[in-house]
This record gives structure tokens, sequence and C-alpha cells, in this order.
């Protein structure tokens, strides 16, 4: 699955409990309008109820719920993109713009991705990672 959808995924699930909701949603459901107007309506009562859904879950300390939440909306996300690929730059830009600063500070920094590509030829070696690497020779 693409890291973009990955991300935005779990940052509109997780904007849902934020003070800044409103103006996530607004933004969230007027990206859906230019990329899907046919089911923007639909985007709508499904965000509106996944809030109440998300809402109740978190008062009774059920984290399942929000993990699926999460799972389902990547998952729409996905099928999405898979349908028109160049949703993809208006995904990443609504996630960057409005999905990531309605998330309080501590979440922000966790929602992201990282895409790393190597080739290794011959006798090549490749050595990648996320944060710290260290290497000694045996």
């Amino acid at each position: 699955m693409d890291p973009v959808v990955l991300a935005a995924g779990t940052a509109l699930v997780s904007a849902m409990t934020t003070d800044a909701w409103q103006q996530a949603r607004t933004a969230a459901i007027a990206w859906w309008r230019q990329a899907r107007p046919d089911r923007a309506g639909q985007v709508e009562n499904d965000l509106d109820g996944a809030r109440i859904q998300l809402l109740a879950a978190r008062d009774t300390g059920d984290e399942d719920t929000e993990q699926a939440m999460i799972g389902a909306w990547q998952l729409r996300l996905h099928q999405l993109l898979a349908e028109d690929p160049a949703l993809a730059e208006g995904l990443r830009r609504l996630l960057e713009s409005h999905l990531q600063p309605a998330l309080p500070t501590s979440e922000q920094n966790q929602i992201g991705s990282i895409v790393q590509r190597a080739e290794a030829r011959d006798n090549a070696r490749v050595y990648m990672a996320g944060r710290d690497q260290h290497i000694t020779d045996r």
C-alpha cells in the first residue's frame, strides 16, 4: 500500500478526536468532492458516523476499534488511488496541509512515511535503515 495512503488514513482517523476535526473534516470532504463528487455525500456521512463511533470507543478504552477504523479508511483511500493514481498528489497535500496539522504535536511526528529504494548488482551490498544503523566489521 502506498505510504501516503497509510499516513493519510491514520491521520484522518486520529484527527477525528481533536479540536481541529471540523477543519480537517472540511478539507477531507473538499478533496473527496474534487476526486469523486458522486461519492462525497456518502463519505461525509461516513466520516460523521466514524467520529461518533471512535469517540465512544475511546470512552470505553477500546483501542481495537480505532485500529480497525484506521485500516478501513486506509483501504478506502487505497481503492480510490487504485482507480485514479493521479489523486495521490492531492492526497499528499491534504495530509500535509490539513490532516497532520490537526493532530497534537506528539502525534504529528508519528504520522509520516519513509520510502527507500535501492538496487544492488553483482557483489554489491545495500544497507538501509529508517533511523540509526551501526555496521561493524567482523
